[in-house]
């Protein structure tokens, strides 16, 4: 059975794994719950996570930062700008490669490093022998310099939506739009009243005139 990468479960909602952990704060993580997505929203990013590119990035984030929408739009922008990015704790999440296998993150996440690690050790001590303990200069540059720029984790960390705060966003455009709904009630209250009045029929008065213009005649 096909592996794949990238997605899990949050409080039992699916979700797809941005970020696997914030760094300086590795007992989180960022993602994004795919059931509440916009469908456009939800099957560009399904396609991108589904995609060779997808399934082979050690983090999905990297891949949807170079990804368009079908409107022409940056996916990973739209999804941080319009509040589909959450943080989690990475304890609470549940990898989901397959529906009979399971993970929680933070374990993942452990087992990884210990595996990034070991295999840098290894690679190490290889220069040092190959070298003599003299790393080359110009091969440590291109060690280090940046094959693409990738997104800063913190500009999308700083401006991630809680639950708590969108619950609070949510409570109050309810007390918004019941207060506006009781002035639509009003002013249909109002308009129903003018209605009935002008339905009434024509002041006595009126008629008495007209009687008394016919006997006069």
């Amino acid at each position: 059975m096909q592996l794949i990468k990238h997605v899990g479960k949050h409080n039992s909602k699916k979700v797809v794994i941005l970020w696997k952990e914030i760094p300086g704060v590795e007992d989180m993580c960022l993602l994004t719950y795919t059931e509440v997505l916009p469908r456009q929203y939800h099957d560009d990013l399904i396609r991108t996570l589904e995609s060779p590119q997808g399934q082979a990035a050690k983090e999905l984030n990297e891949v949807l930062h170079r990804t368009l929408m079908n409107d022409g739009r940056n996916l990973l922008h739209v999804l941080h700008t319009e509040g589909w990015i959450k943080k989690a704790p990475t304890n609470q999440v549940i990898i989901t490669p397959t529906p009979q296998s399971s993970v929680r993150l933070d374990e993942l996440n452990s087992l990884l490093k210990k595996m990034t690690d070991g295999a840098d050790a290894v690679k190490r001590m290889a220069e040092l022998d190959s070298q003599a303990g003299v790393k080359d200069p110009k091969k440590a540059i291109k060690e280090v310099a940046p094959l693409a720029v990738m997104p800063d984790i913190s500009e999308y960390v700083a401006d991630v939506i809680t639950d708590e705060v969108l619950g609070k966003q949510r409570t109050a455009q309810a007390k918004k739009m019941r207060a506006e709904a009781k002035g639509l009630i009003v002013e249909a209250q109002r308009l129903e009243l003018e209605a009935r009045e002008l339905k009434k029929p024509k002041s006595d008065g009126r008629k008495k005139k007209e009687t008394a213009t016919i006997s006069a005649a």
